[in-house]
């Protein structure tokens, strides 16, 4: 028992704990793994590093711990943007709306604030909803409860006006419009190269700062860097980047500095890597802090809105959408975010129906309601792992920050293409990790389903192009999927298991997920050594084309005499499953023309396949 005023130590039976005991236990488990060679530090080989250069360890300890973090809804806010948290109510889940027909819209919208919904995200413009049916949409929706987003691009002065008339019209008082005007001129110049005018945007903000103390009237939309392939440090500095340019525009207009701050929502990407999304919203916050510690701000917290990622989305298997923006969402709840927008499942197919929507809103309100998510402020802060991974992204985006502003800013930086090199560096770099399959994508790179049949969707309004480049992760898979789709015959690649089933299915199991990623059939010709056999079952299947099974012993002892009877029975290639050893020379006399194993370019391998049977893509 422990006397009143003690404290209770629950491992005070149990010896403490070393670094150095953890250390030989990882290392036992590595060289039962087959790991013969071990660094000093064994724990390294369990290390990896993002796309920021940030090494992500296996195990932190207090010697991890980062600066102090301060108080929730106190600078540098890096634990929440205010005291409370999103305890009282959660945060606000806010859905987008860009149905082009305004009937459907209305009925979307309502259906929206009456399950959980509480603000609207409306895209206007182009082939989207038509501003002048802005009063249909919105008909049945109290102005001065619901909080209104506009995302109009060019047309944002006009969407702006219509929302004022209505709002007027309505006899909704200025004190009670809420919401967001949408005013992202540098942001559209990124995603459409055209000439955007700053000033008349910062001329808008100053209106509204005057008369409508609860708009907001620009978005600083990181998304475009997120959409283009960048990393995550790379997306909060060129936010910073252009937050900063919209800070002097807003002063020249007239502003003073706490009101510039106070025009201004930030919109970042939340992805299914949790603890970065957990970091890189606290570490917005606390840059942003920054930035208003220099101005002289008096209170620089940042407004932010949480948009699950388009570039992690799928169009195949598009059910597992649900669970990378759960993941997403959580991360952005935890991280402190103040608005959330989960993109529904099929997006990535077209305009989502009411079950997708429904889905969207709903994964929002179990995090809320019954996972209790928002229960606690800052959840992840004391955590040695997400404080040391706050401090180091956040490190990582200054300098990417005061970059652009020694190269003249934001838009000098864009325009030298400073921005783009950048951005096209990353991705370069995640598209090799993501053609050699390293960063696997469930239901296209890994784990695909070729009797899927996806939903039919009404086309999504054309996004703006011109400027930075928008990237899907999964798109150079799925236009293979797709070539072989519409192929007039599924292409198929046999697989020659041999051995025993308990010998082969690993590698038949490998071989098939790889092929199949390029919409390649892989009938097989089951258990068996007998090169006839094999032989003939492959040429009864009509491909032309094989990849041989087994283990290493079947290699040995079957691999050759299989290899010359399939090309003898017309095999044009053949491939092995596993590594190129000390039998590669006997290997290539049998026949067998190249090797597929974990961590070959799966993408070129499925080019070369679909091309060598014939298939355009």
């Amino acid at each position: 028992m422990t006397l009143p005023g003690e404290q209770l130590s629950l491992a005070a039976e149990f010896p403490q704990p070393g670094l150095e005991q953890w250390r030989e236990l990882v290392a036992g488990v590595l060289r039962k793994s087959g790991v013969t060679e071990l660094p000093e530090f064994p724990e390294s080989r369990l290390s990896r590093t993002t796309y920021d250069g940030i090494k992500v360890n296996p195990l932190y300890t207090r010697d991890d711990a980062a600066p102090q973090t301060g108080l929730p809804g106190l600078a540098p806010y890096t634990r929440g943007s205010r005291p409370e948290g999103a305890v009282a109510g959660g945060w606000d889940i806010r859905q987008r709306h860009s149905h082009p027909d305004p009937a459907t819209a209305r009925e979307a919208v309502l259906a929206d604030l009456e399950s959980g919904v509480s603000s609207l995200w409306l895209t206007l413009g182009g082939d989207a909803l038509p501003i002048a049916a802005l009063p249909q949409v919105l008909d049945g929706v109290y102005l001065d409860l619901a909080p209104i987003v506009l995302d109009a691009g060019a047309d944002t002065e006009a969407a702006a006006e219509a929302l004022f008339a209505l709002a007027a019209q309505r006899g909704v008082a200025d004190t009670e419009l809420t919401g967001n005007l949408g005013a992202d001129p540098l942001g559209l110049r990124a995603r459409t190269g055209a000439d955007t005018d700053v000033p008349a945007a910062a001329a808008l903000a100053a209106r509204v700062a005057a008369k409508y103390p609860g708009l907001r009237a620009l978005t600083v939309d990181a998304t475009v860097f997120h959409d283009a392939g960048g990393s995550d440090a790379e997306e909060l500095g060129a936010s910073l980047a252009v937050a900063t340019a919209y800070l002097r525009a807003l002063t020249e207009a007239g502003l003073d500095i706490d009101a510039a701050f106070g025009q201004l929502e930030f919109r970042y990407a939340a992805t299914a890597d949790q603890f970065l999304t957990i970091a890189k919203f606290r570490a917005a916050r606390r840059l942003w802090a920054r930035v208003g510690e220099v101005c002289q701000a008096s209170e620089p917290a940042q407004r932010q809105h949480a948009v699950t990622s388009t570039a992690m989305m799928t169009a195949r298997d598009p059910w597992v959408n649900m669970l990378r923006t759960t993941l997403a969402c959580f991360g952005a709840g935890v991280g402190g975010a103040d608005s959330v927008t989960v993109q529904p499942f099929d997006a990535c197919l077209g305009l989502p129906d009411d079950f997708a929507r429904r889905i969207a809103r709903n994964t929002q309100s179990l995090l809320v309601e019954e996972s209790h998510v928002a229960r606690v402020i800052d959840p992840a802060g004391g955590s040695w792992y997400v404080e040391r991974l706050t401090e180091d992204l956040a490190t990582a985006a200054w300098a990417f920050f005061t970059e652009i502003e020694r190269a003249g800013g934001f838009e000098t930086a864009l325009a030298d293409g400073l921005i783009e090199s950048r951005l096209t560096a990353t991705q370069a770099k995640r598209a090799k990790r993501i053609a050699h399959r390293k960063d696997a994508i469930t239901g296209v790179s890994e784990f695909p389903n070729l009797t899927e049949k996806l939903p039919v969707r009404q086309p999504n309004p054309a996004p703006p192009t011109g400027g930075l480049p928008r990237v899907r992760y999964a798109q150079d898979f799925e236009d293979l999927r797709t070539a072989a789709d519409n192929a007039p015959q599924r292409p198929t690649v046999f697989l020659a298991t041999i051995g025993s089933v308990a010998a082969y299915t690993a590698r038949s199991t490998f071989a098939g997920n790889l092929f199949q990623a390029g919409g390649i059939a892989t009938p097989d010709s089951g258990p068996g050594t007998d090169a006839a056999q094999i032989a003939a079952a492959f040429k009864d299947s009509g491909a032309s084309v094989v990849c041989l099974c087994g283990n290493d012993k079947a290699y040995a002892e079957h691999a050759a005499p299989i290899a010359e009877a399939l090309k003898a029975a017309g095999a044009q290639r053949i491939w092995l499953a596993g590594k190129p050893g000390e039998r590669a020379e006997s290997d290539k006399a049998a026949g067998i023309d190249d090797y597929i194993f974990a961590g070959c370019d799966a993408l070129g391998v499925l080019r070369g396949t679909l091309s060598e049977l014939g298939v355009a893509f």
